[in-house]
């Protein structure tokens, strides 16, 4: 399995901008600049790589854990996730430092006990979680 987007930048790293595009259309000559990335947390101007980062993460630990809660004989019935990632600057250049989970699940039938063993698990295991292997991942967790 592949999967593809392109990025296209225009000028300099902090005056020039840019667009991402994805195969499935859902990114189509989306902006994001200096602005987008670094100032405007309000996300009217255009995404960046760190929110795309993170959409992708809370996307695909809420599927891993859908299949693992499934896969136990608990089928949730709706599982929204949150992820927040930290960026900081350190000596002058910009490193992700982790990224927390927020996680609300109505699952029937589990105790509080056995799912926070599955979602725990989940966190460990989804393709972006070890892709992510070099920062810190951590998890908030209930039921609601």
């Amino acid at each position: 399995m592949i999967r593809k987007a392109s990025a296209e930048w225009n000028s300099t790293g902090k005056d020039g901008s840019g667009s991402l595009t994805s195969t499935s259309g859902v990114l189509a000559k989306t902006p994001y600049s200096f602005a987008t990335r670094f100032t405007s947390e309000d996300g009217k101007l255009g995404t960046n790589p760190e929110e795309l980062i993170a959409a992708a993460h809370a996307g695909c630990y809420s599927m891993a854990l859908s299949f693992q809660l499934t896969g136990a004989g608990f089928p949730p019935t709706k599982l929204s996730t949150n992820a927040a990632l930290t960026m900081e600057n350190v000596a002058g250049h910009f490193e992700i430092k982790g990224i927390h989970l927020d996680l609300t699940a109505d699952v029937p039938g589990i105790s509080n006990e056995q799912f926070q063993t599955i979602a725990d698990n989940a966190k460990k295991t989804c393709p972006v979680s070890r892709a992510l292997g070099a920062i810190a991942i951590t998890l908030s967790a209930a039921l609601g």
